[in-house]
């Protein structure tokens, strides 16, 4: 099941926060650890059972953990999540790759990744280091930690969210109407984004893709739409999580702040998926030792940091190129680049930047490393002609998304809200405005899941 579905917009989600308000306090917990499972089983029957034993593991392991302030009981806790990780996810690349250098036959397993299970395993981490650092106690009540661990809000697309953020609130949080209503509206909005703009992209990428009358322009096109489209539907899952969040009284921290907007590669990934960014942060990078002891380990850190972002995104050599060059892209910026870059006009910066991160993502896209590195070539390719009917029918057919995405990938709108906002008569006036356009929204959302059998979902990997 997934947000962007009747079946979870009409039925689940209506079901599930009636009986939310029906249930007395003691028993919220309970009945959101049902749905969640409930949640999980829809999509994934044959993996619930490995999310459930990985949440017994981290129960016991955090309590014995605390006990006896044993390294070795720490660290056999994390090799057995990191294993479970690894054996799901890269086994069957391993084999695959070892087959291709050795000339073996090995047989692929048959498994299937389960999805969302580098995000409760991260979770699951982050869980035991904090215990194990003194900076958390462990959850004696399994119902609360399970909790945590399996939020359908969050469980399938992030944001990853540390138990020490929602600590509290298992145990003890307030619904208020600012809260169910702010939750709605953003909700509403994440949806909107990815129903209205991401998935409209993604049709035109896979035209480009499908299409044998390629030009130079619509390899451009695709470089755009595709970073505009993974843009909004990282954020989009994003928004509707924080937003159901809220509607159940928890409070995620933002994992988007605009990154389009970013003068520097650095700045770009302060702004995109910024829990994953802060994890990676804390959870290795620092523990590495961070910048403080010097230039090599600063390079290797960051190195280390960034092929393992690669990996977690999925189990192909794209994701670790794509990591490898984002991680020297970094390197580069921090130990040479930045004294010049921020010399130079803004606009001169954003375009850098923006270029960049177009070549990443379209590394990031491919199927295969010959596919992405075809894509780069393209771009410049002057062998292919410039523009062509096709090309000019599909900017025809998609201009206006691509437009109103890359307006709406910058704050102006929102910036310019606020300021209106800061007039009473016409802050009452939007107000007004909001609930009508929203419920517009969420009617045409609704008649374009109906009619639309185009519905990806690109966490199938995570």
């Amino acid at each position: 099941m997934v947000f962007t579905s009747i079946n979870f917009l009409y039925y689940f989600l209506p079901t599930v926060l009636i009986l939310y308000f029906i249930v007395p306090k003691k028993y919220k917990n309970l009945l959101l650890l049902i749905s969640s499972l409930l949640f999980y089983f829809y999509g994934e029957p044959k993996y619930i059972i490995l999310m459930i034993i990985e949440i017994v593991l981290a129960y016991f392991e955090a309590r014995l953990i605390e006990k006896y302030k044993s390294k070795e009981i720490f660290i056999f806790s994390i090799f057995i999540h990191v294993l479970l990780l690894c054996i799901f996810k890269y086994t069957n690349f391993l084999i695959t790759n070892i087959n291709g250098i050795f000339n073996t036959n090995i047989s692929l397993l048959n498994i299937v990744l389960p999805i969302g299970i580098s995000f409760y395993t991260f979770q699951i981490i982050s869980y035991l280091v904090d215990v194990y650092k003194g900076k958390l106690k462990a959850q004696k009540n399994f119902i609360s930690l399970a909790t945590y661990v399996s939020l359908f809000p969050q469980l399938i697309a992030g944001p990853i969210v540390r138990y020490e953020t929602i600590n509290k609130e298992l145990d003890n949080r307030k619904q208020t109407f600012n809260d169910f209503s702010s939750g709605i509206s953003r909700f509403i909005i994440g949806l909107s984004k990815k129903v209205l703009i991401a998935n409209i992209l993604g049709e035109l990428c896979n035209i480009f893709i499908l299409s044998s009358e390629k030009t130079i322009l619509f390899y451009w096109i695709y470089g755009i739409s595709y970073s505009l489209q993974i843009y909004f539907d990282f954020s989009a899952y994003s928004d509707m999580a924080i937003g159901l969040g809220r509607m159940f009284g928890f409070h995620f921290m933002e994992n988007f702040d605009y990154p389009y907007i970013s003068k520097s590669i650095t700045e770009f990934w302060r702004r995109w998926h910024i829990s994953l960014s802060s994890w990676f942060k804390d959870y290795v990078y620092i523990p590495l030792g961070g910048s403080r002891e010097g230039t090599f380990k600063l390079i290797r850190n960051i190195l280390i940091v960034w092929l393992l972002t690669g990996l977690w995104h999925g189990s192909e050599w794209t994701f670790i190129i794509w990591g490898t060059f984002i991680g020297i892209l970094l390197v580069i910026e921090k130990l040479l680049l930045n004294k010049y870059i921020e010399k130079l006009p803004s606009i001169v910066r954003r375009i850098y930047t923006l270029f960049i991160i177009m070549i990443s993502f379209i590394i990031f896209s491919g199927s295969n490393i010959n596919e992405s590195f075809n894509n780069i070539i393209g771009l410049f390719n002057f062998s292919n002609p410039f523009i062509n009917k096709f090309t000019i029918h599909y900017l025809k057919d998609y201009g206006l998304v691509l437009i109103i995405a890359i307006f709406l990938s910058t704050p102006i709108l929102k910036n310019t809200i606020i300021k209106l906002k800061e007039n009473k008569k016409i802050n009452n006036i939007i107000n007004i405005l909001e609930i009508i356009v929203l419920l517009i929204l969420l009617v045409i959302v609704t008649s374009y899941l109906i009619d639309s059998s185009y519905n990806p979902f690109l966490y199938f990997r995570f």
